[in-house]
């Protein structure tokens, strides 16, 4: 195996087998890095952990020397003396299955990503309930996060990444390209082909070619065979807006609603760029936008908190509410509860939205919400990850000596034939 003879020792502590949850290391000499740091989303689990303690008690994280907050108090755990002189974390994209578990981490240990993550992470986590929080009182609920732009390079040691932008549903996601003196490591992050930003993706597939490892997200082919075909109607990210459009367009005189997963920014921009009716967002997740990009967006309020928007984009819920086809307007998971007050025969469009499907168990009772007030509901969606036959795109890219599929339930799937791959 490539590995076998290279002072590069490659760690994979969480997140192979599963989707999320992923934690690899790489170390080199007195030198190592860690990336990603989140944990595995299952709403259906009887087990729904709250703190550092429980995720280690239930095996959902692993217990790492002297990477956790030192002020946390643990029973049972115990670092050992610390041999490295440079340790540094990089997280890909705001996803919680790579980012939730960061505010654990030592606040003295540097963490990486691209800006757009950055400031994500940050307002998102602003009410302090997207990550899980930080301990102790701290003036900020987000510990500090070092922002890079496209393509920069983090010396820690040894060891050199060079984080670049690729296409994902979530903005600002980034893989990694590492170089120690003996190895060059690729890390995909979530990554796919039918988005927006599939320049970015072979872009990093180029800087890549002929690395010694690939490391490669591989969720499609959990579910998927390499050789099954795309879906028919919607392949990408232009595909859905264009049939969201469409479903706009041929009912003029309907009430419709729509909600979007929150950091999938690039979607909910183009909804608003190319729809012909006033897109309305929830105020937060217009705040969210704001933040991100600077744009301000129309919205409307569920509360009375400060997000500092514009009062000339502000929109009353009760007007919507009795609109049948001048907006488009989101019906967030936060105000499910104003369903019985929808128009009778309106639909409602849910774009990868929370909950996220069948394996949530508030999924099925949220879509009877609208079957009982005689709402369609059209499910819209286009997935973050690349299709079966796009992971072997890049692959094929990529050429890689060693590859190693992860973030999946088959990772077996995915086959190497420039060299090998692990089993």
């Amino acid at each position: 195996m490539i590995l076998r003879d290279k002072k590069t020792r490659l760690v994979f502590h969480n997140g192979v087998l599963t989707i999320g949850g992923t934690i690899i290391e790489v170390i080199y000499e007195d030198s190592h890095i860690f990336f990603d740091f989140g944990s595995e989303y299952n709403p259906a689990s009887e087990i729904q952990p709250e703190t550092l303690q429980d995720l280690l008690d239930e095996q959902l994280l692993p217990y790492l020397d002297n990477m956790y907050d030192t002020t946390i108090n643990l029973k049972g755990y115990q670092s050992k003396d610390n041999i490295f002189s440079n340790t540094a974390v990089f997280v890909s994209h705001v996803h919680l299955d790579h980012s939730k578990v960061i505010n654990y981490l030592d606040g003295d240990i540097p963490l990486y990503t691209l800006n757009g993550t950055k400031h994500l992470l940050e307002t998102l986590n602003i009410n302090n309930n997207f990550l899980f929080p930080r301990h102790g009182n701290h003036e900020w609920p987000t510990r500090k996060i070092i922002g890079l732009e496209d393509n920069d390079t983090v010396e820690v040691g040894k060891i050199s990444v060079k984080v670049m932008p690729v296409d994902h549903d979530a903005y600002g996601a980034c893989g990694l390209v590492i170089t120690t003196p003996d190895l060059v490591i690729a890390y995909t992050g979530d990554i796919r082909l039918h988005g927006y930003k599939k320049d970015k993706t072979i872009q990093f597939c180029e800087q890549s070619e002929n690395c010694d490892v690939l490391i490669i997200e591989g969720v499609s082919v959990s579910f998927q065979e390499l050789d099954e075909e795309k879906p028919l109607d919607i392949q990408s990210e232009r595909d859905l807006i264009e049939k969201i459009n469409d479903i706009v367009n041929t009912n003029p005189n309907k009430q419709i609603t729509f909600n979007y997963y929150i950091s999938n920014i690039d979607r909910v921009l183009n909804i608003i760029d190319t729809n012909q009716r006033t897109v309305v967002l929830d105020a937060y997740y217009a705040y969210v936008v704001k933040q991100v990009t600077g744009k301000q967006v129309n919205y409307f309020r569920t509360d009375d908190k400060n997000y500092n928007l514009d009062k000339e984009l502000e929109i009353d819920l009760n007007q919507l509410l009795e609109d049948k086809g001048n907006y488009l307007w989101q019906l967030s998971e936060n105000i499910v509860n104003i369903v019985p007050k929808l128009s009778s025969g309106g639909i409602y469009i849910h774009s990868n939205a929370i909950p996220l499907g069948m394996f949530d168990p508030n999924y099925e009772p949220f879509i009877k919400k609208f079957d009982e007030q005689n709402i369609t509901v059209e499910i819209i969606q286009n997935s973050g990850h690349a299709y079966p036959q796009d992971l072997v795109e890049i692959i094929n890219l990529v050429k890689p000596k060693l590859l190693i599929p992860i973030h999946s339930y088959k990772p077996e799937r995915l086959v190497n034939k420039y060299g090998s791959a692990t089993r």
